[in-house]
């Protein structure tokens, strides 16, 4: 017997009013390296474009920094960029 679990694609999008933010995500990641965020189809970098910030249950915001507010009506973008993948095949009945 054998269970796929399929890839899901985490991602939020907003229309940006011409502001800092905070723009939220309500996906869990570990570190400002496990999220893209992107205005439009540009990639931004963390911390000269933005700086993040983290609840204790791994969601959390983004705001961007002075001087790269995304401009109104721009589609501001935050994804998950973790990898997903499984290192371990178990079989059924196997050993652990």
């Amino acid at each position: 017997m054998s269970i796929t679990v399929e890839a899901v694609h985490r991602k939020v999008q907003y229309t940006s009013s011409g502001s800092l933010g905070p723009y939220s995500f309500s996906f869990k990641v570990l570190a400002a390296t496990d999220i893209k965020v992107s205005v439009g189809s540009t990639v931004k970098t963390v911390t000269t474009h933005y700086t993040t910030t983290y609840n204790s249950d791994g969601t959390g915001s983004i705001t961007f920094t002075s001087g790269n507010a995304p401009a109104a009506d721009a589609l501001v973008t935050i994804e998950s960029d973790q990898a997903i993948a499984r290192t371990t095949d178990y079989s059924t009945g196997g050993d652990f």
